[in-house]
């Protein structure tokens, strides 16, 4: 599949794609601090700079792109045609860090959170729900929650 815009464009346009305070993670750091809890942004001392850190419940939420985190089944998610294999070489270098990551924090105790974009997408109109599950899971037992939109 041939891309629609020339190269120069595209890298101009992927490099201005942020990667911190993006529209999702802002949707669910509100949802949080109007649910009374505080926390830390991207701290650098622990793995994988979790977006969001929870030190008084010792909970670490990660907020995914789609794209960006390679999810599978997700129709957010589509191999781009032109680069193919830098783009699956990329991804799939995101997803190994992701899972060492979580698998690193996990073994020191912490509670890991994934949410993906495409659930705060089908959510959007009314977080509520999304927020009740991420509150639940932060005052709660377990140690992992991953929210996609399935």
């Amino acid at each position: 599949m041939m891309d629609i815009v020339d190269s120069a464009t595209r890298s101009r346009m992927m490099a201005g794609i942020k990667s911190r305070n993006t529209k999702p993670e802002l949707l669910i750091r509100s949802i949080l601090h109007h649910r009374g809890f505080r926390f830390r942004l991207h701290v650098k001392d622990l793995p994988g700079k979790p977006d969001i850190v929870l030190p008084k419940y010792h909970t670490v939420i990660f907020i995914h792109g789609c794209f960006w985190h390679g999810h599978e089944n997700c129709r957010l998610f589509k191999l781009p045609g032109t680069r193919s294999e830098f783009w699956q070489k990329k991804i799939e270098t995101n997803r190994k860090n992701d899972s060492r990551s979580v698998g690193s924090l996990r073994e020191k105790d912490w509670k890991v959170c994934v949410v993906w974009e495409c659930r705060i997408r089908k959510e959007k109109k009314d977080l509520s729900q999304l927020a009740d599950i991420i509150s639940s899971f932060i005052k709660g037992s377990d140690s992992f929650l991953e929210l996609g939109s399935s």
